[in-house]
């Protein structure tokens, strides 16, 4: 089975073809490694459930090897905190991450607010909304399958996109927030205001919070983003699965006219 990285001894890791990002052919698209981080944090802390997972992107992630390192900071009975940092081979920061992980709980059905989503049994097949790239080497969005609800497509502006990615691990069957991190850092792609061509919109941050496990392979993200004369911007998504809404996935964004 296709998967982004091939783990080269314990926590230590190289990638693949289709990790690599549109930017440079030597660096991952930063959504797989994030994938690799979650897994981190989830393999310390195994009584909890991972919730919450913010990266700071500080460097770019080397295709060509890189290692994690995670630790607890702070453990107690119904909550525990990590730091996650991805480095390449030299010791070089790429991502510095904290994790949260709630104890889940037996509970009576409690009220709450419903979020409509996206159909899937409706959704129709398409590419992903940004396929231009700063080389001519095969990338991340060339691994994904995508499909989009009636009425959407892959043009400018707030878009809903349904997608179904790669294994992190060959041999490995990722958990389901490892599965939902590759979707998660696409916002800023899905949701672009321009094409690549006329801004660049680079997000040096994450953020994925979830309130319930996904239970399907194909997510989606309905995504938005706002931008301001200034440079800055910011990318909102809701988090689906095929039962509905998941949680939520923020990036901050570098905004800058060509």
């Amino acid at each position: 089975m296709a998967a982004y990285f091939r783990e080269l001894k314990t926590n230590e890791f190289v990638g693949n073809d289709s990790a690599r990002g549109p930017w440079s052919e030597d660096a991952c698209h930063a959504g797989p490694p994030s994938g690799l981080v979650a897994r981190a944090a989830e393999r310390l802390v195994q009584d909890k459930q991972l919730v919450r997972l913010t990266l700071d992107m500080v460097r770019p992630i080397p295709l060509a090897g890189f290692r994690i390192v995670a630790k607890i900071v702070k453990e107690g009975r119904m909550m525990t905190t990590c730091a996650v940092v991805l480095s390449d081979i030299e010791g070089k920061a790429c991502i510095n991450a904290t994790s949260v992980h709630l104890k889940t709980q037996v509970s009576k059905e409690l009220p709450s607010a419903v979020i409509a989503g996206p159909n899937f049994d409706d959704a129709i097949p398409g590419r992903f909304p940004l396929l231009l790239v700063n080389h001519d080497k095969s990338t991340f969005a060339q691994s994904v399958e995508v499909a989009y609800p009636p009425g959407e497509d892959d043009s400018i502006g707030p878009t809903t996109i349904w997608m179904r990615s790669q294994r992190l691990l060959e041999i490995e069957k990722p958990s389901p927030f490892q599965s939902l991190c590759p979707l998660a850092d696409c916002g800023n792609a899905i949701s672009r205001n321009t094409s690549l061509s006329e801004a660049s919109f680079v997000n040096p941050d994450l953020t994925i919070a979830i309130h319930r496990v996904p239970e399907s392979e194909w997510l989606a993200s309905q995504a938005i983003s706002v931008w301001q004369s200034n440079g800055l911007g910011m990318s909102q998504a809701t988090l689906f699965d095929t039962e509905g809404a998941i949680g939520v996935a923020t990036q901050t964004l570098l905004v800058s006219a060509r």
